[in-house]
């Protein structure tokens, strides 16, 4: 498996603490700002992309004296900076997992940019390939089919949230269940649980985002 994360430029107050620490283990992708906040973690990402729009001369200086690929795009453009890094992800570094930091809190414009991103085309193919992380949530994005999900120790809510018209939404072993529910538009079933260190789901069209969070 050939795990990389992408840190992208939100509040550094929605950071895990894995990440504050730099414990978090594989390869590292610096979004615009987020490069500079690696490299004050320690860390020099095998990529940089975005407009860097946001960085002063000396800052860019700095990201070119430790970053040996960095792809520059100009500032209007169609793509975020985060779909950018996730398109090099995939397409240049061969990712099998994309786990994502930075990518809540801040504007909102941009939370929906992110959680929205594995609805495009391009992109939906590698929706269970990605995860969003932050201090409080983990989010992972489903194709149909029957899933497990594992439940990590610090986290008691489970949430089912469609993304779009889901057919046949069953969760058969978690606290609240639902039998083969026809969802006709993004809904969050939030506030469910896990009945132990697993849970069981099932649909058969359309595009599921799961989350762990905990208060």
């Amino acid at each position: 498996m050939t795990v990389f994360n992408l840190l992208v430029g939100g509040p550094t107050s929605e950071w895990p603490d894995t990440l504050k620490a730099g414990t978090v283990t594989g390869q590292w992708i610096g979004g615009d700002r987020g490069t500079l906040r690696l490299l004050d973690l320690g860390i020099d990402p095998v990529v940089a992309i975005g407009d860097f729009d946001s960085l002063s001369q000396s800052e860019y200086e700095r990201v070119r004296a430790h970053v040996g690929d960095i792809r520059a795009a100009v500032p209007e453009k169609d793509e975020t900076d985060t779909e950018l890094a996730v398109t090099v992800a995939f397409r240049d570094y061969h990712a099998t997992q994309l786990n994502i930091y930075g990518a809540t809190g801040g504007r909102l414009d941009h939370l929906l940019a992110n959680l929205w991103l594995v609805l495009k085309p391009r992109y939906r193919q590698h929706a269970h390939q990605i995860r969003f992380i932050d201090r409080q949530n983990t989010v992972t994005f489903y194709l149909p089919g029957n899933h497990e999900i594992q439940k990590e120790p610090d986290k008691k809510y489970l949430a089912f949230v469609p993304l779009e018209a889901v057919a046949n939404l069953t969760l058969p072993d978690e606290k609240y269940q639902l039998d083969h529910e026809m969802v006709p538009y993004p809904i969050s079933y939030a506030s469910n649980e896990f009945m132990g260190s697993s849970g069981h789901f099932s649909f058969t069209s359309g595009l599921l985002a799961v989350i762990q969070s905990k208060d």
